[in-house]
């Protein structure tokens, strides 16, 4: 009997604990380890945001449907790794503490044969001062309970602008020099603009984005281009007519590194500091790793084994320039080096390096994009790791000695983004935009901004906004592992 264990309930860790439960037969334990008590689907939390869902719309108990599968599951927060076993037990174990009722506070050792690393990324708040969401004026949208308050908010300046005719002003993007996930933030600022519009107040209202990224469209993958129509544009012409359309301004280049009541100050590319006045933001913060340390089995730090940040996997982190860096770099299986049954799907794993081009203020500040791996990479690397687990299981040989047949690199992986603006079946405008590779391909196709144009295309209109809507509830139909939930991709 195998035992795996997965750490955090996400994309990445749902969907590996789904898949592995589905293959392998009952007398495997699969036991998922994680802090949250409920699976959230977390691109809808923008529609919680803006009021036209509720919480309950994208989110579920995770333990019923655990026991209904046979899956374990504990509510509890990793605290360290122990890859080698302890001095008087060779089994790997995880140290985690409970964090709920009568067991909270309470520590105790899980043991694994395979354990899969999906703990994400901790939402850096407190690497921009100011920015605690819910104060300041600032909120988020990363989780459904922020997304509750920023909501709350977002409809008592709606209501203040109405009754007092004041203008105001609305900031909407990234709060960090390197914060990622700004399609995110692109998909809030379309839903607020909606908004306003739907309440006679836009005239009343600047709505602006702010962003760390040197053009609009970067999105932390050093932009796109793609197939609109029948002509071939820049994703930051498509971003820049959207955002045009809809008299929406913007400032790039921008590392926000303070929130006071109703102002940022950041820092631009010219070295140039700046500030920017608000009555309600919405900022995308740092994403980072947990901090977690990782001992040997006499109690030395190994932590810089596993975590380079996040987790180490097969990636060449090897320090080059810019011009060296390739997809070969990314990597393939998610599998520790120095350790063989430990993995890290999703946003877990370390990036080898950013894809967007790195760029320094005059004042030598980074400030650029680090790479998304949110969404359609968390599921597809999860069941990536899944499946070379069960193929090691099944061998019945160690994990050390089986080549890992399931491979997929950011480098030959597409991915899907729709934002969309609106609720409903007769209203919304779902901007769509696919692209193959995530990480360009720059030798395979020189001459298309490292994309194939075949697979990398845009597109606007109401249907994009039905497709939203429609991967919405199939995609929780298939988190909570309905009849033929893996019937539905990635």
């Amino acid at each position: 009997m195998s035992k795996v264990v997965i750490l955090g309930a996400g994309i990445a860790g749902h969907t590996a604990a789904s898949h592995l439960r589905r293959k392998l037969s009952g007398e495997h334990e699969i036991l998922v380890v994680s802090p949250n008590r409920n699976y959230q689907w977390v691109p809808s939390n923008i529609w919680v945001g803006i009021g036209r869902m509720n919480v309950s719309d994208v989110s579920f108990p995770l333990e019923p449907v655990y026991k209904k599968h046979g899956i374990g599951y504990k509510q509890a927060r990793v605290v360290s790794f122990h890859p080698e076993g302890s001095s008087t037990e060779n089994k790997p174990f995880v140290r985690v503490e409970y964090i709920y009722g009568e067991s909270a506070g309470i520590q105790e050792d899980i043991s694994y044969d395979y354990l899969i690393n999906a703990t994400g990324p901790k939402l850096a708040f407190d690497l921009t001062e100011g920015l605690n969401p819910g104060t300041n004026k600032a909120f988020s949208v990363c989780t459904y309970d922020h997304a509750i308050h920023a909501s709350a908010a977002l409809h008592q300046l709606i209501s203040s602008v109405r009754s007092s005719g004041k203008r105001a002003k609305i900031l909407i993007g990234t709060g960090h020099a390197r914060a990622t996930c700004q399609g995110a933030a692109f998909e809030y600022i379309l839903n607020v603009e909606k908004e306003l519009v739907k309440f006679n107040v836009r005239d009343k209202v600047d709505v602006t984005w702010i962003s760390n990224e040197f053009q609009l469209g970067d999105f932390g993958m050093d932009g796109m281009l793609l197939t609109y129509g029948n002509t071939t544009l820049e994703s930051s012409d498509m971003v820049e007519m959207v955002f045009a359309d809809r008299g929406i301004k913007w400032i790039l280049g921008a590392g926000v590194y303070k929130v006071e009541d109703g102002k940022v100050l950041y820092e631009n590319l010219d070295g140039d500091y700046k500030t920017e006045e608000f009555d309600f933001a919405m900022l995308i913060p740092s994403f980072s790793g947990h901090g977690f340390k990782a001992y040997d089995k006499v109690n030395n730090d190994i932590t810089d084994k596993l975590f380079k940040g996040f987790m180490i996997v097969d990636a060449d982190y090897s320090a080059k320039p810019y011009e060296e860096w390739s997809v070969q770099d990314w990597p393939e299986t998610y599998q520790n080096p120095s350790y063989k049954n430990i993995f890290a799907p999703g946003i877990a794993f370390a990036p080898p390096h950013a894809i967007s081009r790195p760029r320094k203020s005059k004042n030598g500040t980074d400030i650029f994009p680090s790479p998304p791996r949110t969404g359609m990479p968390s599921g597809i690397t999860a069941k990536i790791v899944s499946d070379n687990i069960i193929d090691t299981i099944k061998s019945g040989s160690p994990s050390h000695a089986v080549s890992l047949n399931h491979k997929g690199s950011m480098g030959n992986m597409g991915a899907a983004c729709i934002a969309s603006a609106g609720y409903g079946l007769l209203e919304g405008n779902g901007i769509s935009m696919t692209t193959f590779p995530i990480v360009p391909d720059y030798n395979k196709y020189k001459h298309t901004h490292g994309r194939d144009l075949k697979k990398t295309f845009g597109d606007m209109g109401l249907a994009g906004h039905w497709l939203k809507l429609l991967l919405h509830y199939a995609f929780l139909y298939k988190a909570k592992m309905k009849p033929f939930w893996w019937l539905i991709p990635e």
